[in-house]
This record gives C-alpha cells, structure tokens and sequence, in this order.
C-alpha cells in the first residue's frame, strides 16, 4: 500500500508539475527535472522553475530539520520541568507527616470551625466570637436534590476520580503560568474539604501539592457519601435574613427559605447549590438581612445549576422546565434582626483574640520567609496577613490553649469589684455625643489594670482589665500604657548600679538641692532631705534627688538601656538622654504587663522571662502549631537579685509600702515591691513579688474627652490596699502559687562587709580643716555584688557639691547648723530649657521660646474614643516629681495639647504657649 504524501511533499509535486508545463525548448519535451533529495546541488543550466523547486525544497527541509530541534528541546525540557516537579511534589510528600485516619476525620468533621479558647488546665473558655453560623446534618438529613445539585454544578466527575483529576490541575496549572483565567476548575470537592477544613487558603504550589495528596489520601480514608456530606456541612453560603454568614446546607436552608435542608425543593436545592462559587454575589441578602433590589444573579446561577443536572442525567427535561420556572424571590424570608450575644470574660475573649492572631501572623510572616518588622512597615502588606491569619482563627477549628487560670481570674474579678468604690470619686460630666452630636451625661471612674504572672515561666495567671467590659472594653493591663512613675527606679536605676558594682546597699548618695543644666529635681511635695542617705534607704522612701543623682552616674556608661530592653521595656534614645526618665518620666509609658515582668526579674534571680498568654495552639486533629517558646534572659548576676531584692524588701518594711504590713494572709518579709506615683497623682502604682509570683496594679482615670482628672493624695494607699485584697483573695485557695517557702540562698559573690552608717565605707583618715583626722563611728553591714568596701575618702557618696560634703563634715566633727534639716523648693530659681522634670504640685515645660511654672493645665481639644496619643504626659515618684514633654498613649484618636496657659501660685507668675502633643514640646 502506497504510504500516503505529507503536506509539504504534495506541494512539491506541484511546484514540479507547473514547472513542468512551463519548462520546454521549441516543441521537445521538457528536460528532466532535478529532484533536491537526488542531488545537494543545483545544475547549473537549470531552469527558474528548476531553481525555485530547488530552494523550496532546502527550506521545507530546514523547517524540518528546525521542527525536530524545538520538538526535541520541547521534550527536554518538559521531562526536565516534569522530572523538577515529581522531584519537589516527591519532597513535598516525604516531609509531609501522613496522616492517621482518625485525624482527618476528626478535622473534616469537626463542625465548629471558629477557633476554640482553653483557660489553664484545658478548662474550655468557649469559641471565638463570630458571625458564621452552622449547623452539621447526616447525610440521610439533606435532600437528594442538592446532592446531586452540587456534583452537576461543583464536581461532575466526582464518583469517578480518586479525589483529583490530573487534566483538570494540568489545564488549572498552565493557566496560572499563561496568566489567563482566574476559574478552572481545577479542584474537586474533594479538594476543596481538604481547602476548607484542614489547609489554610493560601493559593501557593506548596500548598497546592499538600492539598493534592491530602486529597487523594482523603479518597481512600472515607466513602464518597461522607465526603459530599462533610463538603456540604463545610461549605459557606452567603447571607441569611438576619444578615448573617451561614455554613453548611442546613443553616443556608433555614436563612432563605425557613426550611431544613431534607425539606428542599429542586429549585431551592439548585438556588443553594449554587451559591459556593461566589456567595457574596449570588446571596439574596444584605448585610442588614434586607433583600438586594436586584436578584437576578442568584436566580440565573439557578438556572445554570439546573441545566447541569440535567446534562448530568439527574433530572428530566421536564423537571428542568419546572425548575426554571420557579418564583423563588416570593419563597425568600423577610429581614430579621438577630439575638445580641451574652456572655462573659470579654477581656479574656479579646486578650486570647489578639494574642492568637498575632501569633497567626508571626508564623504566617516566617513560612514566606518575611521579617514581622519589615512587614509591619507596609500597612497594606500587614493587613492582608493580618486578614489571613484572622480568617484562620475563625475557620480551621484550632484549640488556642491560654495560661489564664479561671479559678484565679474570678477571684480577682470578684475581690476587683468587692474593692474598686474605694478607688476614687467618679466624675461626671456633659460632653457632647460624637454620634449624635448631642449634649449627654458621660461618667468616668476610677480604672485598674492588673496582672498576675508566674516568675519561673512568664505565664499570665490573672488579670484585670478594668472596671466594667460592657462600657469600657479598654484593656488597661495589657492596651495602655501609662507613666510609670518612681515604680521604674529599680530596673532602670538601682538594678544596673548594683550590676556595674557603682553601689553596695550601703552606698551614700546626696539630696541637697542640685541642677544638671537647669534641671531641679526634688523629692515628694518639693521637699529636700539635705543630707546624704544610703541608697537603700533612697529606695525604701523613694527618694527623687538620690535616684536622679545615681542615674546621672550611671548615665556616662549609657548602661541602663542594656538591661530595660533584656527586660523587655523598649524606649527611645532621647527617653535615655533626659534625667527626668529616672523618676518615670517618659514619652508614651509602660503597660501593667511591661512593669510586672520587668520586675519580676529580681524575684527570679535576676533572669527575665518574656510573658505570655498563650501555651499552644493546636489543630483539630491535637498536632501543635505554635508551642510558647522558653524565652528566657539572664539580666543580672545572682549577686545584683540578691542584693536588690534585700533592697526592695525595705520599700514594704519601712518604706512607702509599709502599710501593707497586716494587710496579708502571709508575712510581708517574703515580699519584696515598689510604688510609683506620676504628677498629680495622675498614676498609681504598685509592684510586688513573692519567690514564686508578682503582681503589678495601676489606678487612674482614663480621661476621655480630653479631661484631666486626677487621684486624691491618698491615692497610693488606695491601691495599696486594693492590691492586697487581691492578692489575699488570689492566696486562699492558690497559696501554692506564691511558693512562700522558698527563698534565695546568698550567693558566694556577694560580700558582706562592715562599713560606717555615715559614709558607707570603711574607716579612715581625711583632711579636715588642713589637719588630718581620724574617721569611725557606727557601723552596719553592707552587701557588695563582687567587690569590696571603698576606703574612705573626703567625697564619699555619689552627687554632692563641694557645699554639701563642707556641711556634712561640720556636721559630723560636732558643729550645729542646717544638715539633715529637711527644706522646701521655693521655685524662685528660673529654669533653663532643658528642664524637663518639676515638683508634684505643677507643671511646667520650656515650651516655644517661654518658661512657664506653677501654672494650671489650660483648656485642650480632644476627640474619639479609639486609643489615641495626649501631649505633656507627665511623671513624678511617690515623693518626688518629674515630667517628660511628648506623647503618652491615651483613649482618643488624635491628639490634643493644653494651651495658653497661665499660672499663678505663692512662687511667681509665668506665662506659656504649649505647643502641638506632636512636637513633643507642649503641655
């Protein structure tokens, strides 16, 4: 049999024939023609047409020649890129853990998607708050119509494959390489149950791959009746009438037509049927629950979904017609409004919210090899992860296991409210609506924050987040952040002097009035001590001069912002630079949670563990995906814990927190604390420790609408006996918690030497009077973190003038005049413009180009509700003051500055212009 011609052989022959015809010499017969694949040659009395044939001839065979290179280099490469592919799906299978049968099942039918939140001791909080309603039927429970329905409309080949269909994810794949066509129909139902329920929604070829061989895997595990059933239980559906998102068939049938989903009609089962592909356009509903003035898309999916059964042999031609004929905007349910939701521990709620997904995120971040930090710059990048990670929360069934234990919680709610009309008077005022703009009655109450926390792990026992969560869901323990007050002295000024071996618990320090470049600090009602003090003692009292003098030291090393960050308080380098920071004077504050852990590195023997609210996060199927990691950070030496916490035990013995004595169900010689007050007893502070917890309580007023309420000067015993009402109510039945037992062995570098109570040295010799003279006295014992006591020297202590060491020294060899004669600041001196930190009874700032003092606040625009920035937030010690110009974090939403103010007091009148909160510089 003849072997048939190709195309381009039949064209050949006819470029011969024709010239053939035309080739001939006076009547002869034309010569012979000379075929190309006979001769490489042209003859050289050829013809034209002989030529032409010739050079039609070569090119047919390099196009050949050419075809054959691309159709080899095409199978090359497509065997490279094939071979590339199993390599890395051959990878990808080998790292993947396989999973049990009992896992998936567990995560494909668990029908409560939305993440749920465990207390300590997995004690079930309850689940995320969400809209999503849904509500699991059998199989036997749905309508054969919308079975069949879905596999027409979803998955036509869906009791045919084995859970993938290789030329549907070929065409889905080369589609996404051309970049044409964003539908194609490249998964299954199959893979769309493993999409839903197992995998996150994140449409890269690694999870692309991951959900193939789940896929596959799924088909094996369970029968195509239980697949279809989970996917219709799974599946989203749009709106309800309450305007609603409803998953799974069951709620869908009740939202839109008030019917279960066994009742469904074909035309309804096609409505619903079709709704997966694009719920939000074919939903019949608003977000309100009223009906779309236009429901033309639904009804036409409808029709289209009706057309595929009936391609697919599900129904008859004349069901079909039926079908479409169907009035179903008469059959859909009128608008309704939902039930409010009532529960309780909302703070918890929120906090568990918050963390998780920051948590979501953080992981989210990594697995695309990103940095949190250079993510959070872009806004549009953070939110589009922030949105996935949220979308995880609420549909993938995870457990989030938090360290909040409800026993102790409660009863820090319980004792919280039993104490807080104690707290202060609420007030009262009209302010003007920003809703409706009308004149209303808004009071405010004195707000706690609170946090409890476990030395030894970090983990947040309890917490309290404010006074009432259906009015104020503001969570002071953990959201805002306020001046800190004199409670900051220990880690930001006595910790690091005790670690750089600058004191001992016995070093002196000076508080005689002093000026570091136009800066007066002074201790607590403007009061100065006038004589040289040991630095516990500085501590005990809170002492302003001595903590400002000893930071001054400190300060030439730029130590102290080492071991604030190790202890996870991070503030600026201009924060650093001004004095006034050592009495809590900065720019936006610190939250309960930052104080409580930053403090509790003295009780945990100077180590730092970072706090945390959640253990772990699991998956439906119990595998961990986030495990809280044991962060942990030696901040001081043993030695520098040690002599700190002999220190701060002082603060509750014979200090500021004395009157916690009696006020406990243990004794306060286990306790070691430190209380903070900022101007105008605007914040209240106390921070306490026992070896095995701590605990931090801030009180004050939030301030909306740019109010600026403050406490009573009884303040900081309030809070000092609500926090010891708390903690007894948290120790009656947790007093295991407190580890009372246990206390910290001396360690061998800390060297106890017998110095002069005076000077905090050893005894010796000085000039006095140009005759050198014998020095000794009363001793006491002094702690030292690896050195050894100082000789004794004329200027002994750290601060001090020439003046002040000459009046000590007459002082001491018998002479009577004003040492240890405690004096007022008088405020007659002029400030220079670096002055940033003043008495507890004003406020003052250098502010554009004049000195203002003692002056009230002005008036102050203020607006929102949202948290927000105020300008001039201001600090001062429980005995002392100070302020730091800038911004501090408030509830509002912009920012708001006292201006024009003046003042008059019994010290002079100045006038001033406070600046914008934004320039840092005003009010």
């Amino acid at each position: 049999m003849k072997k048939p011609q190709l195309w381009w052989q039949k064209l050949r022959n006819l470029f011969k024939r024709i010239g053939n015809f035309f080739t001939y010499d006076d009547g002869h017969e034309s010569p012979e023609v000379v075929d190309s694949k006979d001769s490489s040659e042209m003859p050289a009395n050829a013809s034209v047409w002989q030529r032409i044939i010739f050079y039609f001839n070569v090119a047919i065979s390099s196009v050949k020649t050419l075809l054959l290179i691309l159709v080899s280099a095409a199978f090359i490469l497509f065997s490279l890129v094939f071979g590339v592919g199993m390599g890395y799906f051959a990878s990808l299978a080998s790292q993947e853990d396989v999973p049990t049968y009992q896992n998936m099942k567990n995560q494909i039918e668990d029908s409560n998607e939305s993440a749920a939140f465990y207390f300590a001791k997995n004690d079930k909080l309850g689940n995320i708050t969400t809209d999503l309603l849904r509500t699991p039927v059998k199989s036997n429970e749905i309508s054969p119509y919308l079975k069949k329905a879905i596999v027409a409309t979803e998955d036509e080949y869906f009791y045919q494959h084995n859970g993938i269909v290789p030329k549907a994810i070929s065409r889905a794949l080369l589609s996404d390489l051309a970049g044409v066509g964003t539908q194609t129909g490249g998964s299954t139902l199959t893979q769309q149950l493993v999409k839903m329920k197992i995998l996150s929604s994140e449409t890269t070829f690694k999870r692309k791959a991951i959900e193939i061989l789940l896929a596959i895997r799924l088909d094996r595990y369970f029968s195509k009746s239980e697949i279809l059933t989970d996917y219709l239980n799974a599946a989203t559906f749009g709106r309800n009438n309450k305007g609603q998102n409803v998953g799974g068939v069951e709620q869908a049938a009740l939202g839109l037509f008030n019917k279960h989903a066994s009742d469904l009609t074909l035309a309804e089962a096609a409505y619903i049927a079709g709704l997966p592909q694009s719920p939000s356009v074919y939903t019949p509903y608003k977000q309100n629950g009223s009906l779309k003035s236009d429901l033309s898309a639904g009804l036409d999916r409808k029709n289209t979904v009706l057309f595929r059964m009936y391609r697919h042999n599900d129904i008859t031609k004349a069901e079909y017609e039926a079908a479409r004929k169907v009035d179903l905007t008469s059959e859909f349910q009128a608008k309704e409004t939902p039930k409010a939701e009532k529960r309780g521990y909302g703070y918890v709620y929120n906090l568990i919210t918050v963390e998780a997904r920051d948590i979501l995120i953080d992981n989210l971040v990594k697995q695309d090899g990103k940095k949190l930090k250079t993510v959070k710059k872009d806004t549009e990048l953070y939110n589009t992860y922030w949105k996935q990670a949220d979308q995880l929360l609420r549909q993938k069934g995870y457990r989030v296991h938090s360290t909040i234990n409800r026993e102790i919680y409660d009863e820090m709610q319980t004792a919280s409210k039993e104490y807080a009309s104690y707290l202060g008077q609420s007030k009262t005022s009209t302010i003007t609506d920003p809703t409706t703009q009308q004149p209303t009655q808004f009071t405010e109450y004195v707000q706690n924050g609170t946090v409890l926390l476990d030395n030894q792990t970090g983990a947040v026992l309890g917490f309290v987040g404010g006074r009432n969560f259906s009015k104020f869901q503001l969570n002071h323990a953990f959201d805002t952040k306020r001046s800190p007050g004199s409670s900051i002295k220990p880690m930001l000024v006595y910790g690091p002097a005790v670690q750089t071996k600058l004191i001992s618990n016995q070093t002196m320090v000076a508080d005689f009035p002093v000026s570091y470049s136009g800066y007066f600090p002074t201790d607590y009602g403007q009061q100065i001590q006038n004589r040289f003090m040991s630095v516990s003692e500085a501590l005990a009292e809170s002492y302003n001069i001595p903590a400002v003098n000893i930071y001054h030291a400190l300060q030439k090393g730029k130590t102290s912002k080492e071991y604030m960050e190790k202890m996870g308080i991070h503030l600026s380098d201009k924060e650093y630079s001004e004095l006034g920071i050592a009495l809590g004077g900065t720019t936006n504050g610190v939250t309960v949670l930052q104080q409580a852990s930053a403090f509790s590195t003295f009780a945990n023997q100077g180590v730092h563990v970072t706090p945390h609210v959640i253990s772990k996060i699991t998956d439906p199927s119990g595998k961990v995906i986030y495990q809280a990691p044991e962060a942990k950070q030696r901040v001081f030496s043993k030695s520098t814990a040690y002599i700190m916490q002999n220190m701060l035990s002082g603060v509750v013995s014979e200090g500021t927190a004395e009157s916690l004595s009696g006020q406990l169900p243990f004794s306060t010689s286990k306790l070691i604390g430190k209380t903070g007050t900022s101007n105008d007893y605007r914040d209240i502070w106390f921070i306490g420790s026992t070896p095995g917890v701590t605990m931090a309580s801030w009180i004050g007023y939030d301030n909306f609408y740019g109010h600026n309420y403050n406490l009573d000067s009884n303040a900081s015993t309030n809070n000092l006996t609500y926090w010891a009402h708390i903690l007894s109510a948290v120790y009656e039945n947790n007093s295991n918690i407190f580890k009372l037992n246990q206390q910290m062995s001396k360690p061998s570098s800390v060297k106890t030497t017998s110095v002069l109570e005076d000077t905090g040295t050893l005894a010796g010799s000085i000039e006095y009077n140009n005759v050198t003279t014998k020095v000794s006295g009363q001793k006491t014992k002094a702690l030292f973190n690896d050195s050894s006591a100082k000789d004794l020297t004329y200027k002994f202590a750290i601060g001090g003038s020439e003046k002040n060491y000459k009046l000590f020294w007459n002082y001491f060899f018998g002479r009577s005049n004003d040492y240890g004669i405690t004096s007022t600041y008088t405020g007659k001196t002029v400030r220079s413009k670096s002055a940033s930190v003043d008495d507890n009874e004003s406020q003052y700032y250098y502010s554009n180009g004049s000195y203002g003092t003692f002056g009230s606040f002005g008036s102050g625009n203020y607006s929102g509700y949202s948290q927000g920035n105020y300008s001039g937030s201001t600090s001062t010690s429980d005995d002392g003051t100070t302020t730091s110009s800038g911004l501090s974090n408030q509830y509002g939403t912009g920012n708001y500055s006292y201006s024009n103010s003046s003042g008059n007091s019994t010290y002079g009148t100045y006038n001033t212009t406070g600046s914008t909160g934004l320039s840092g510089n005003g009010y």
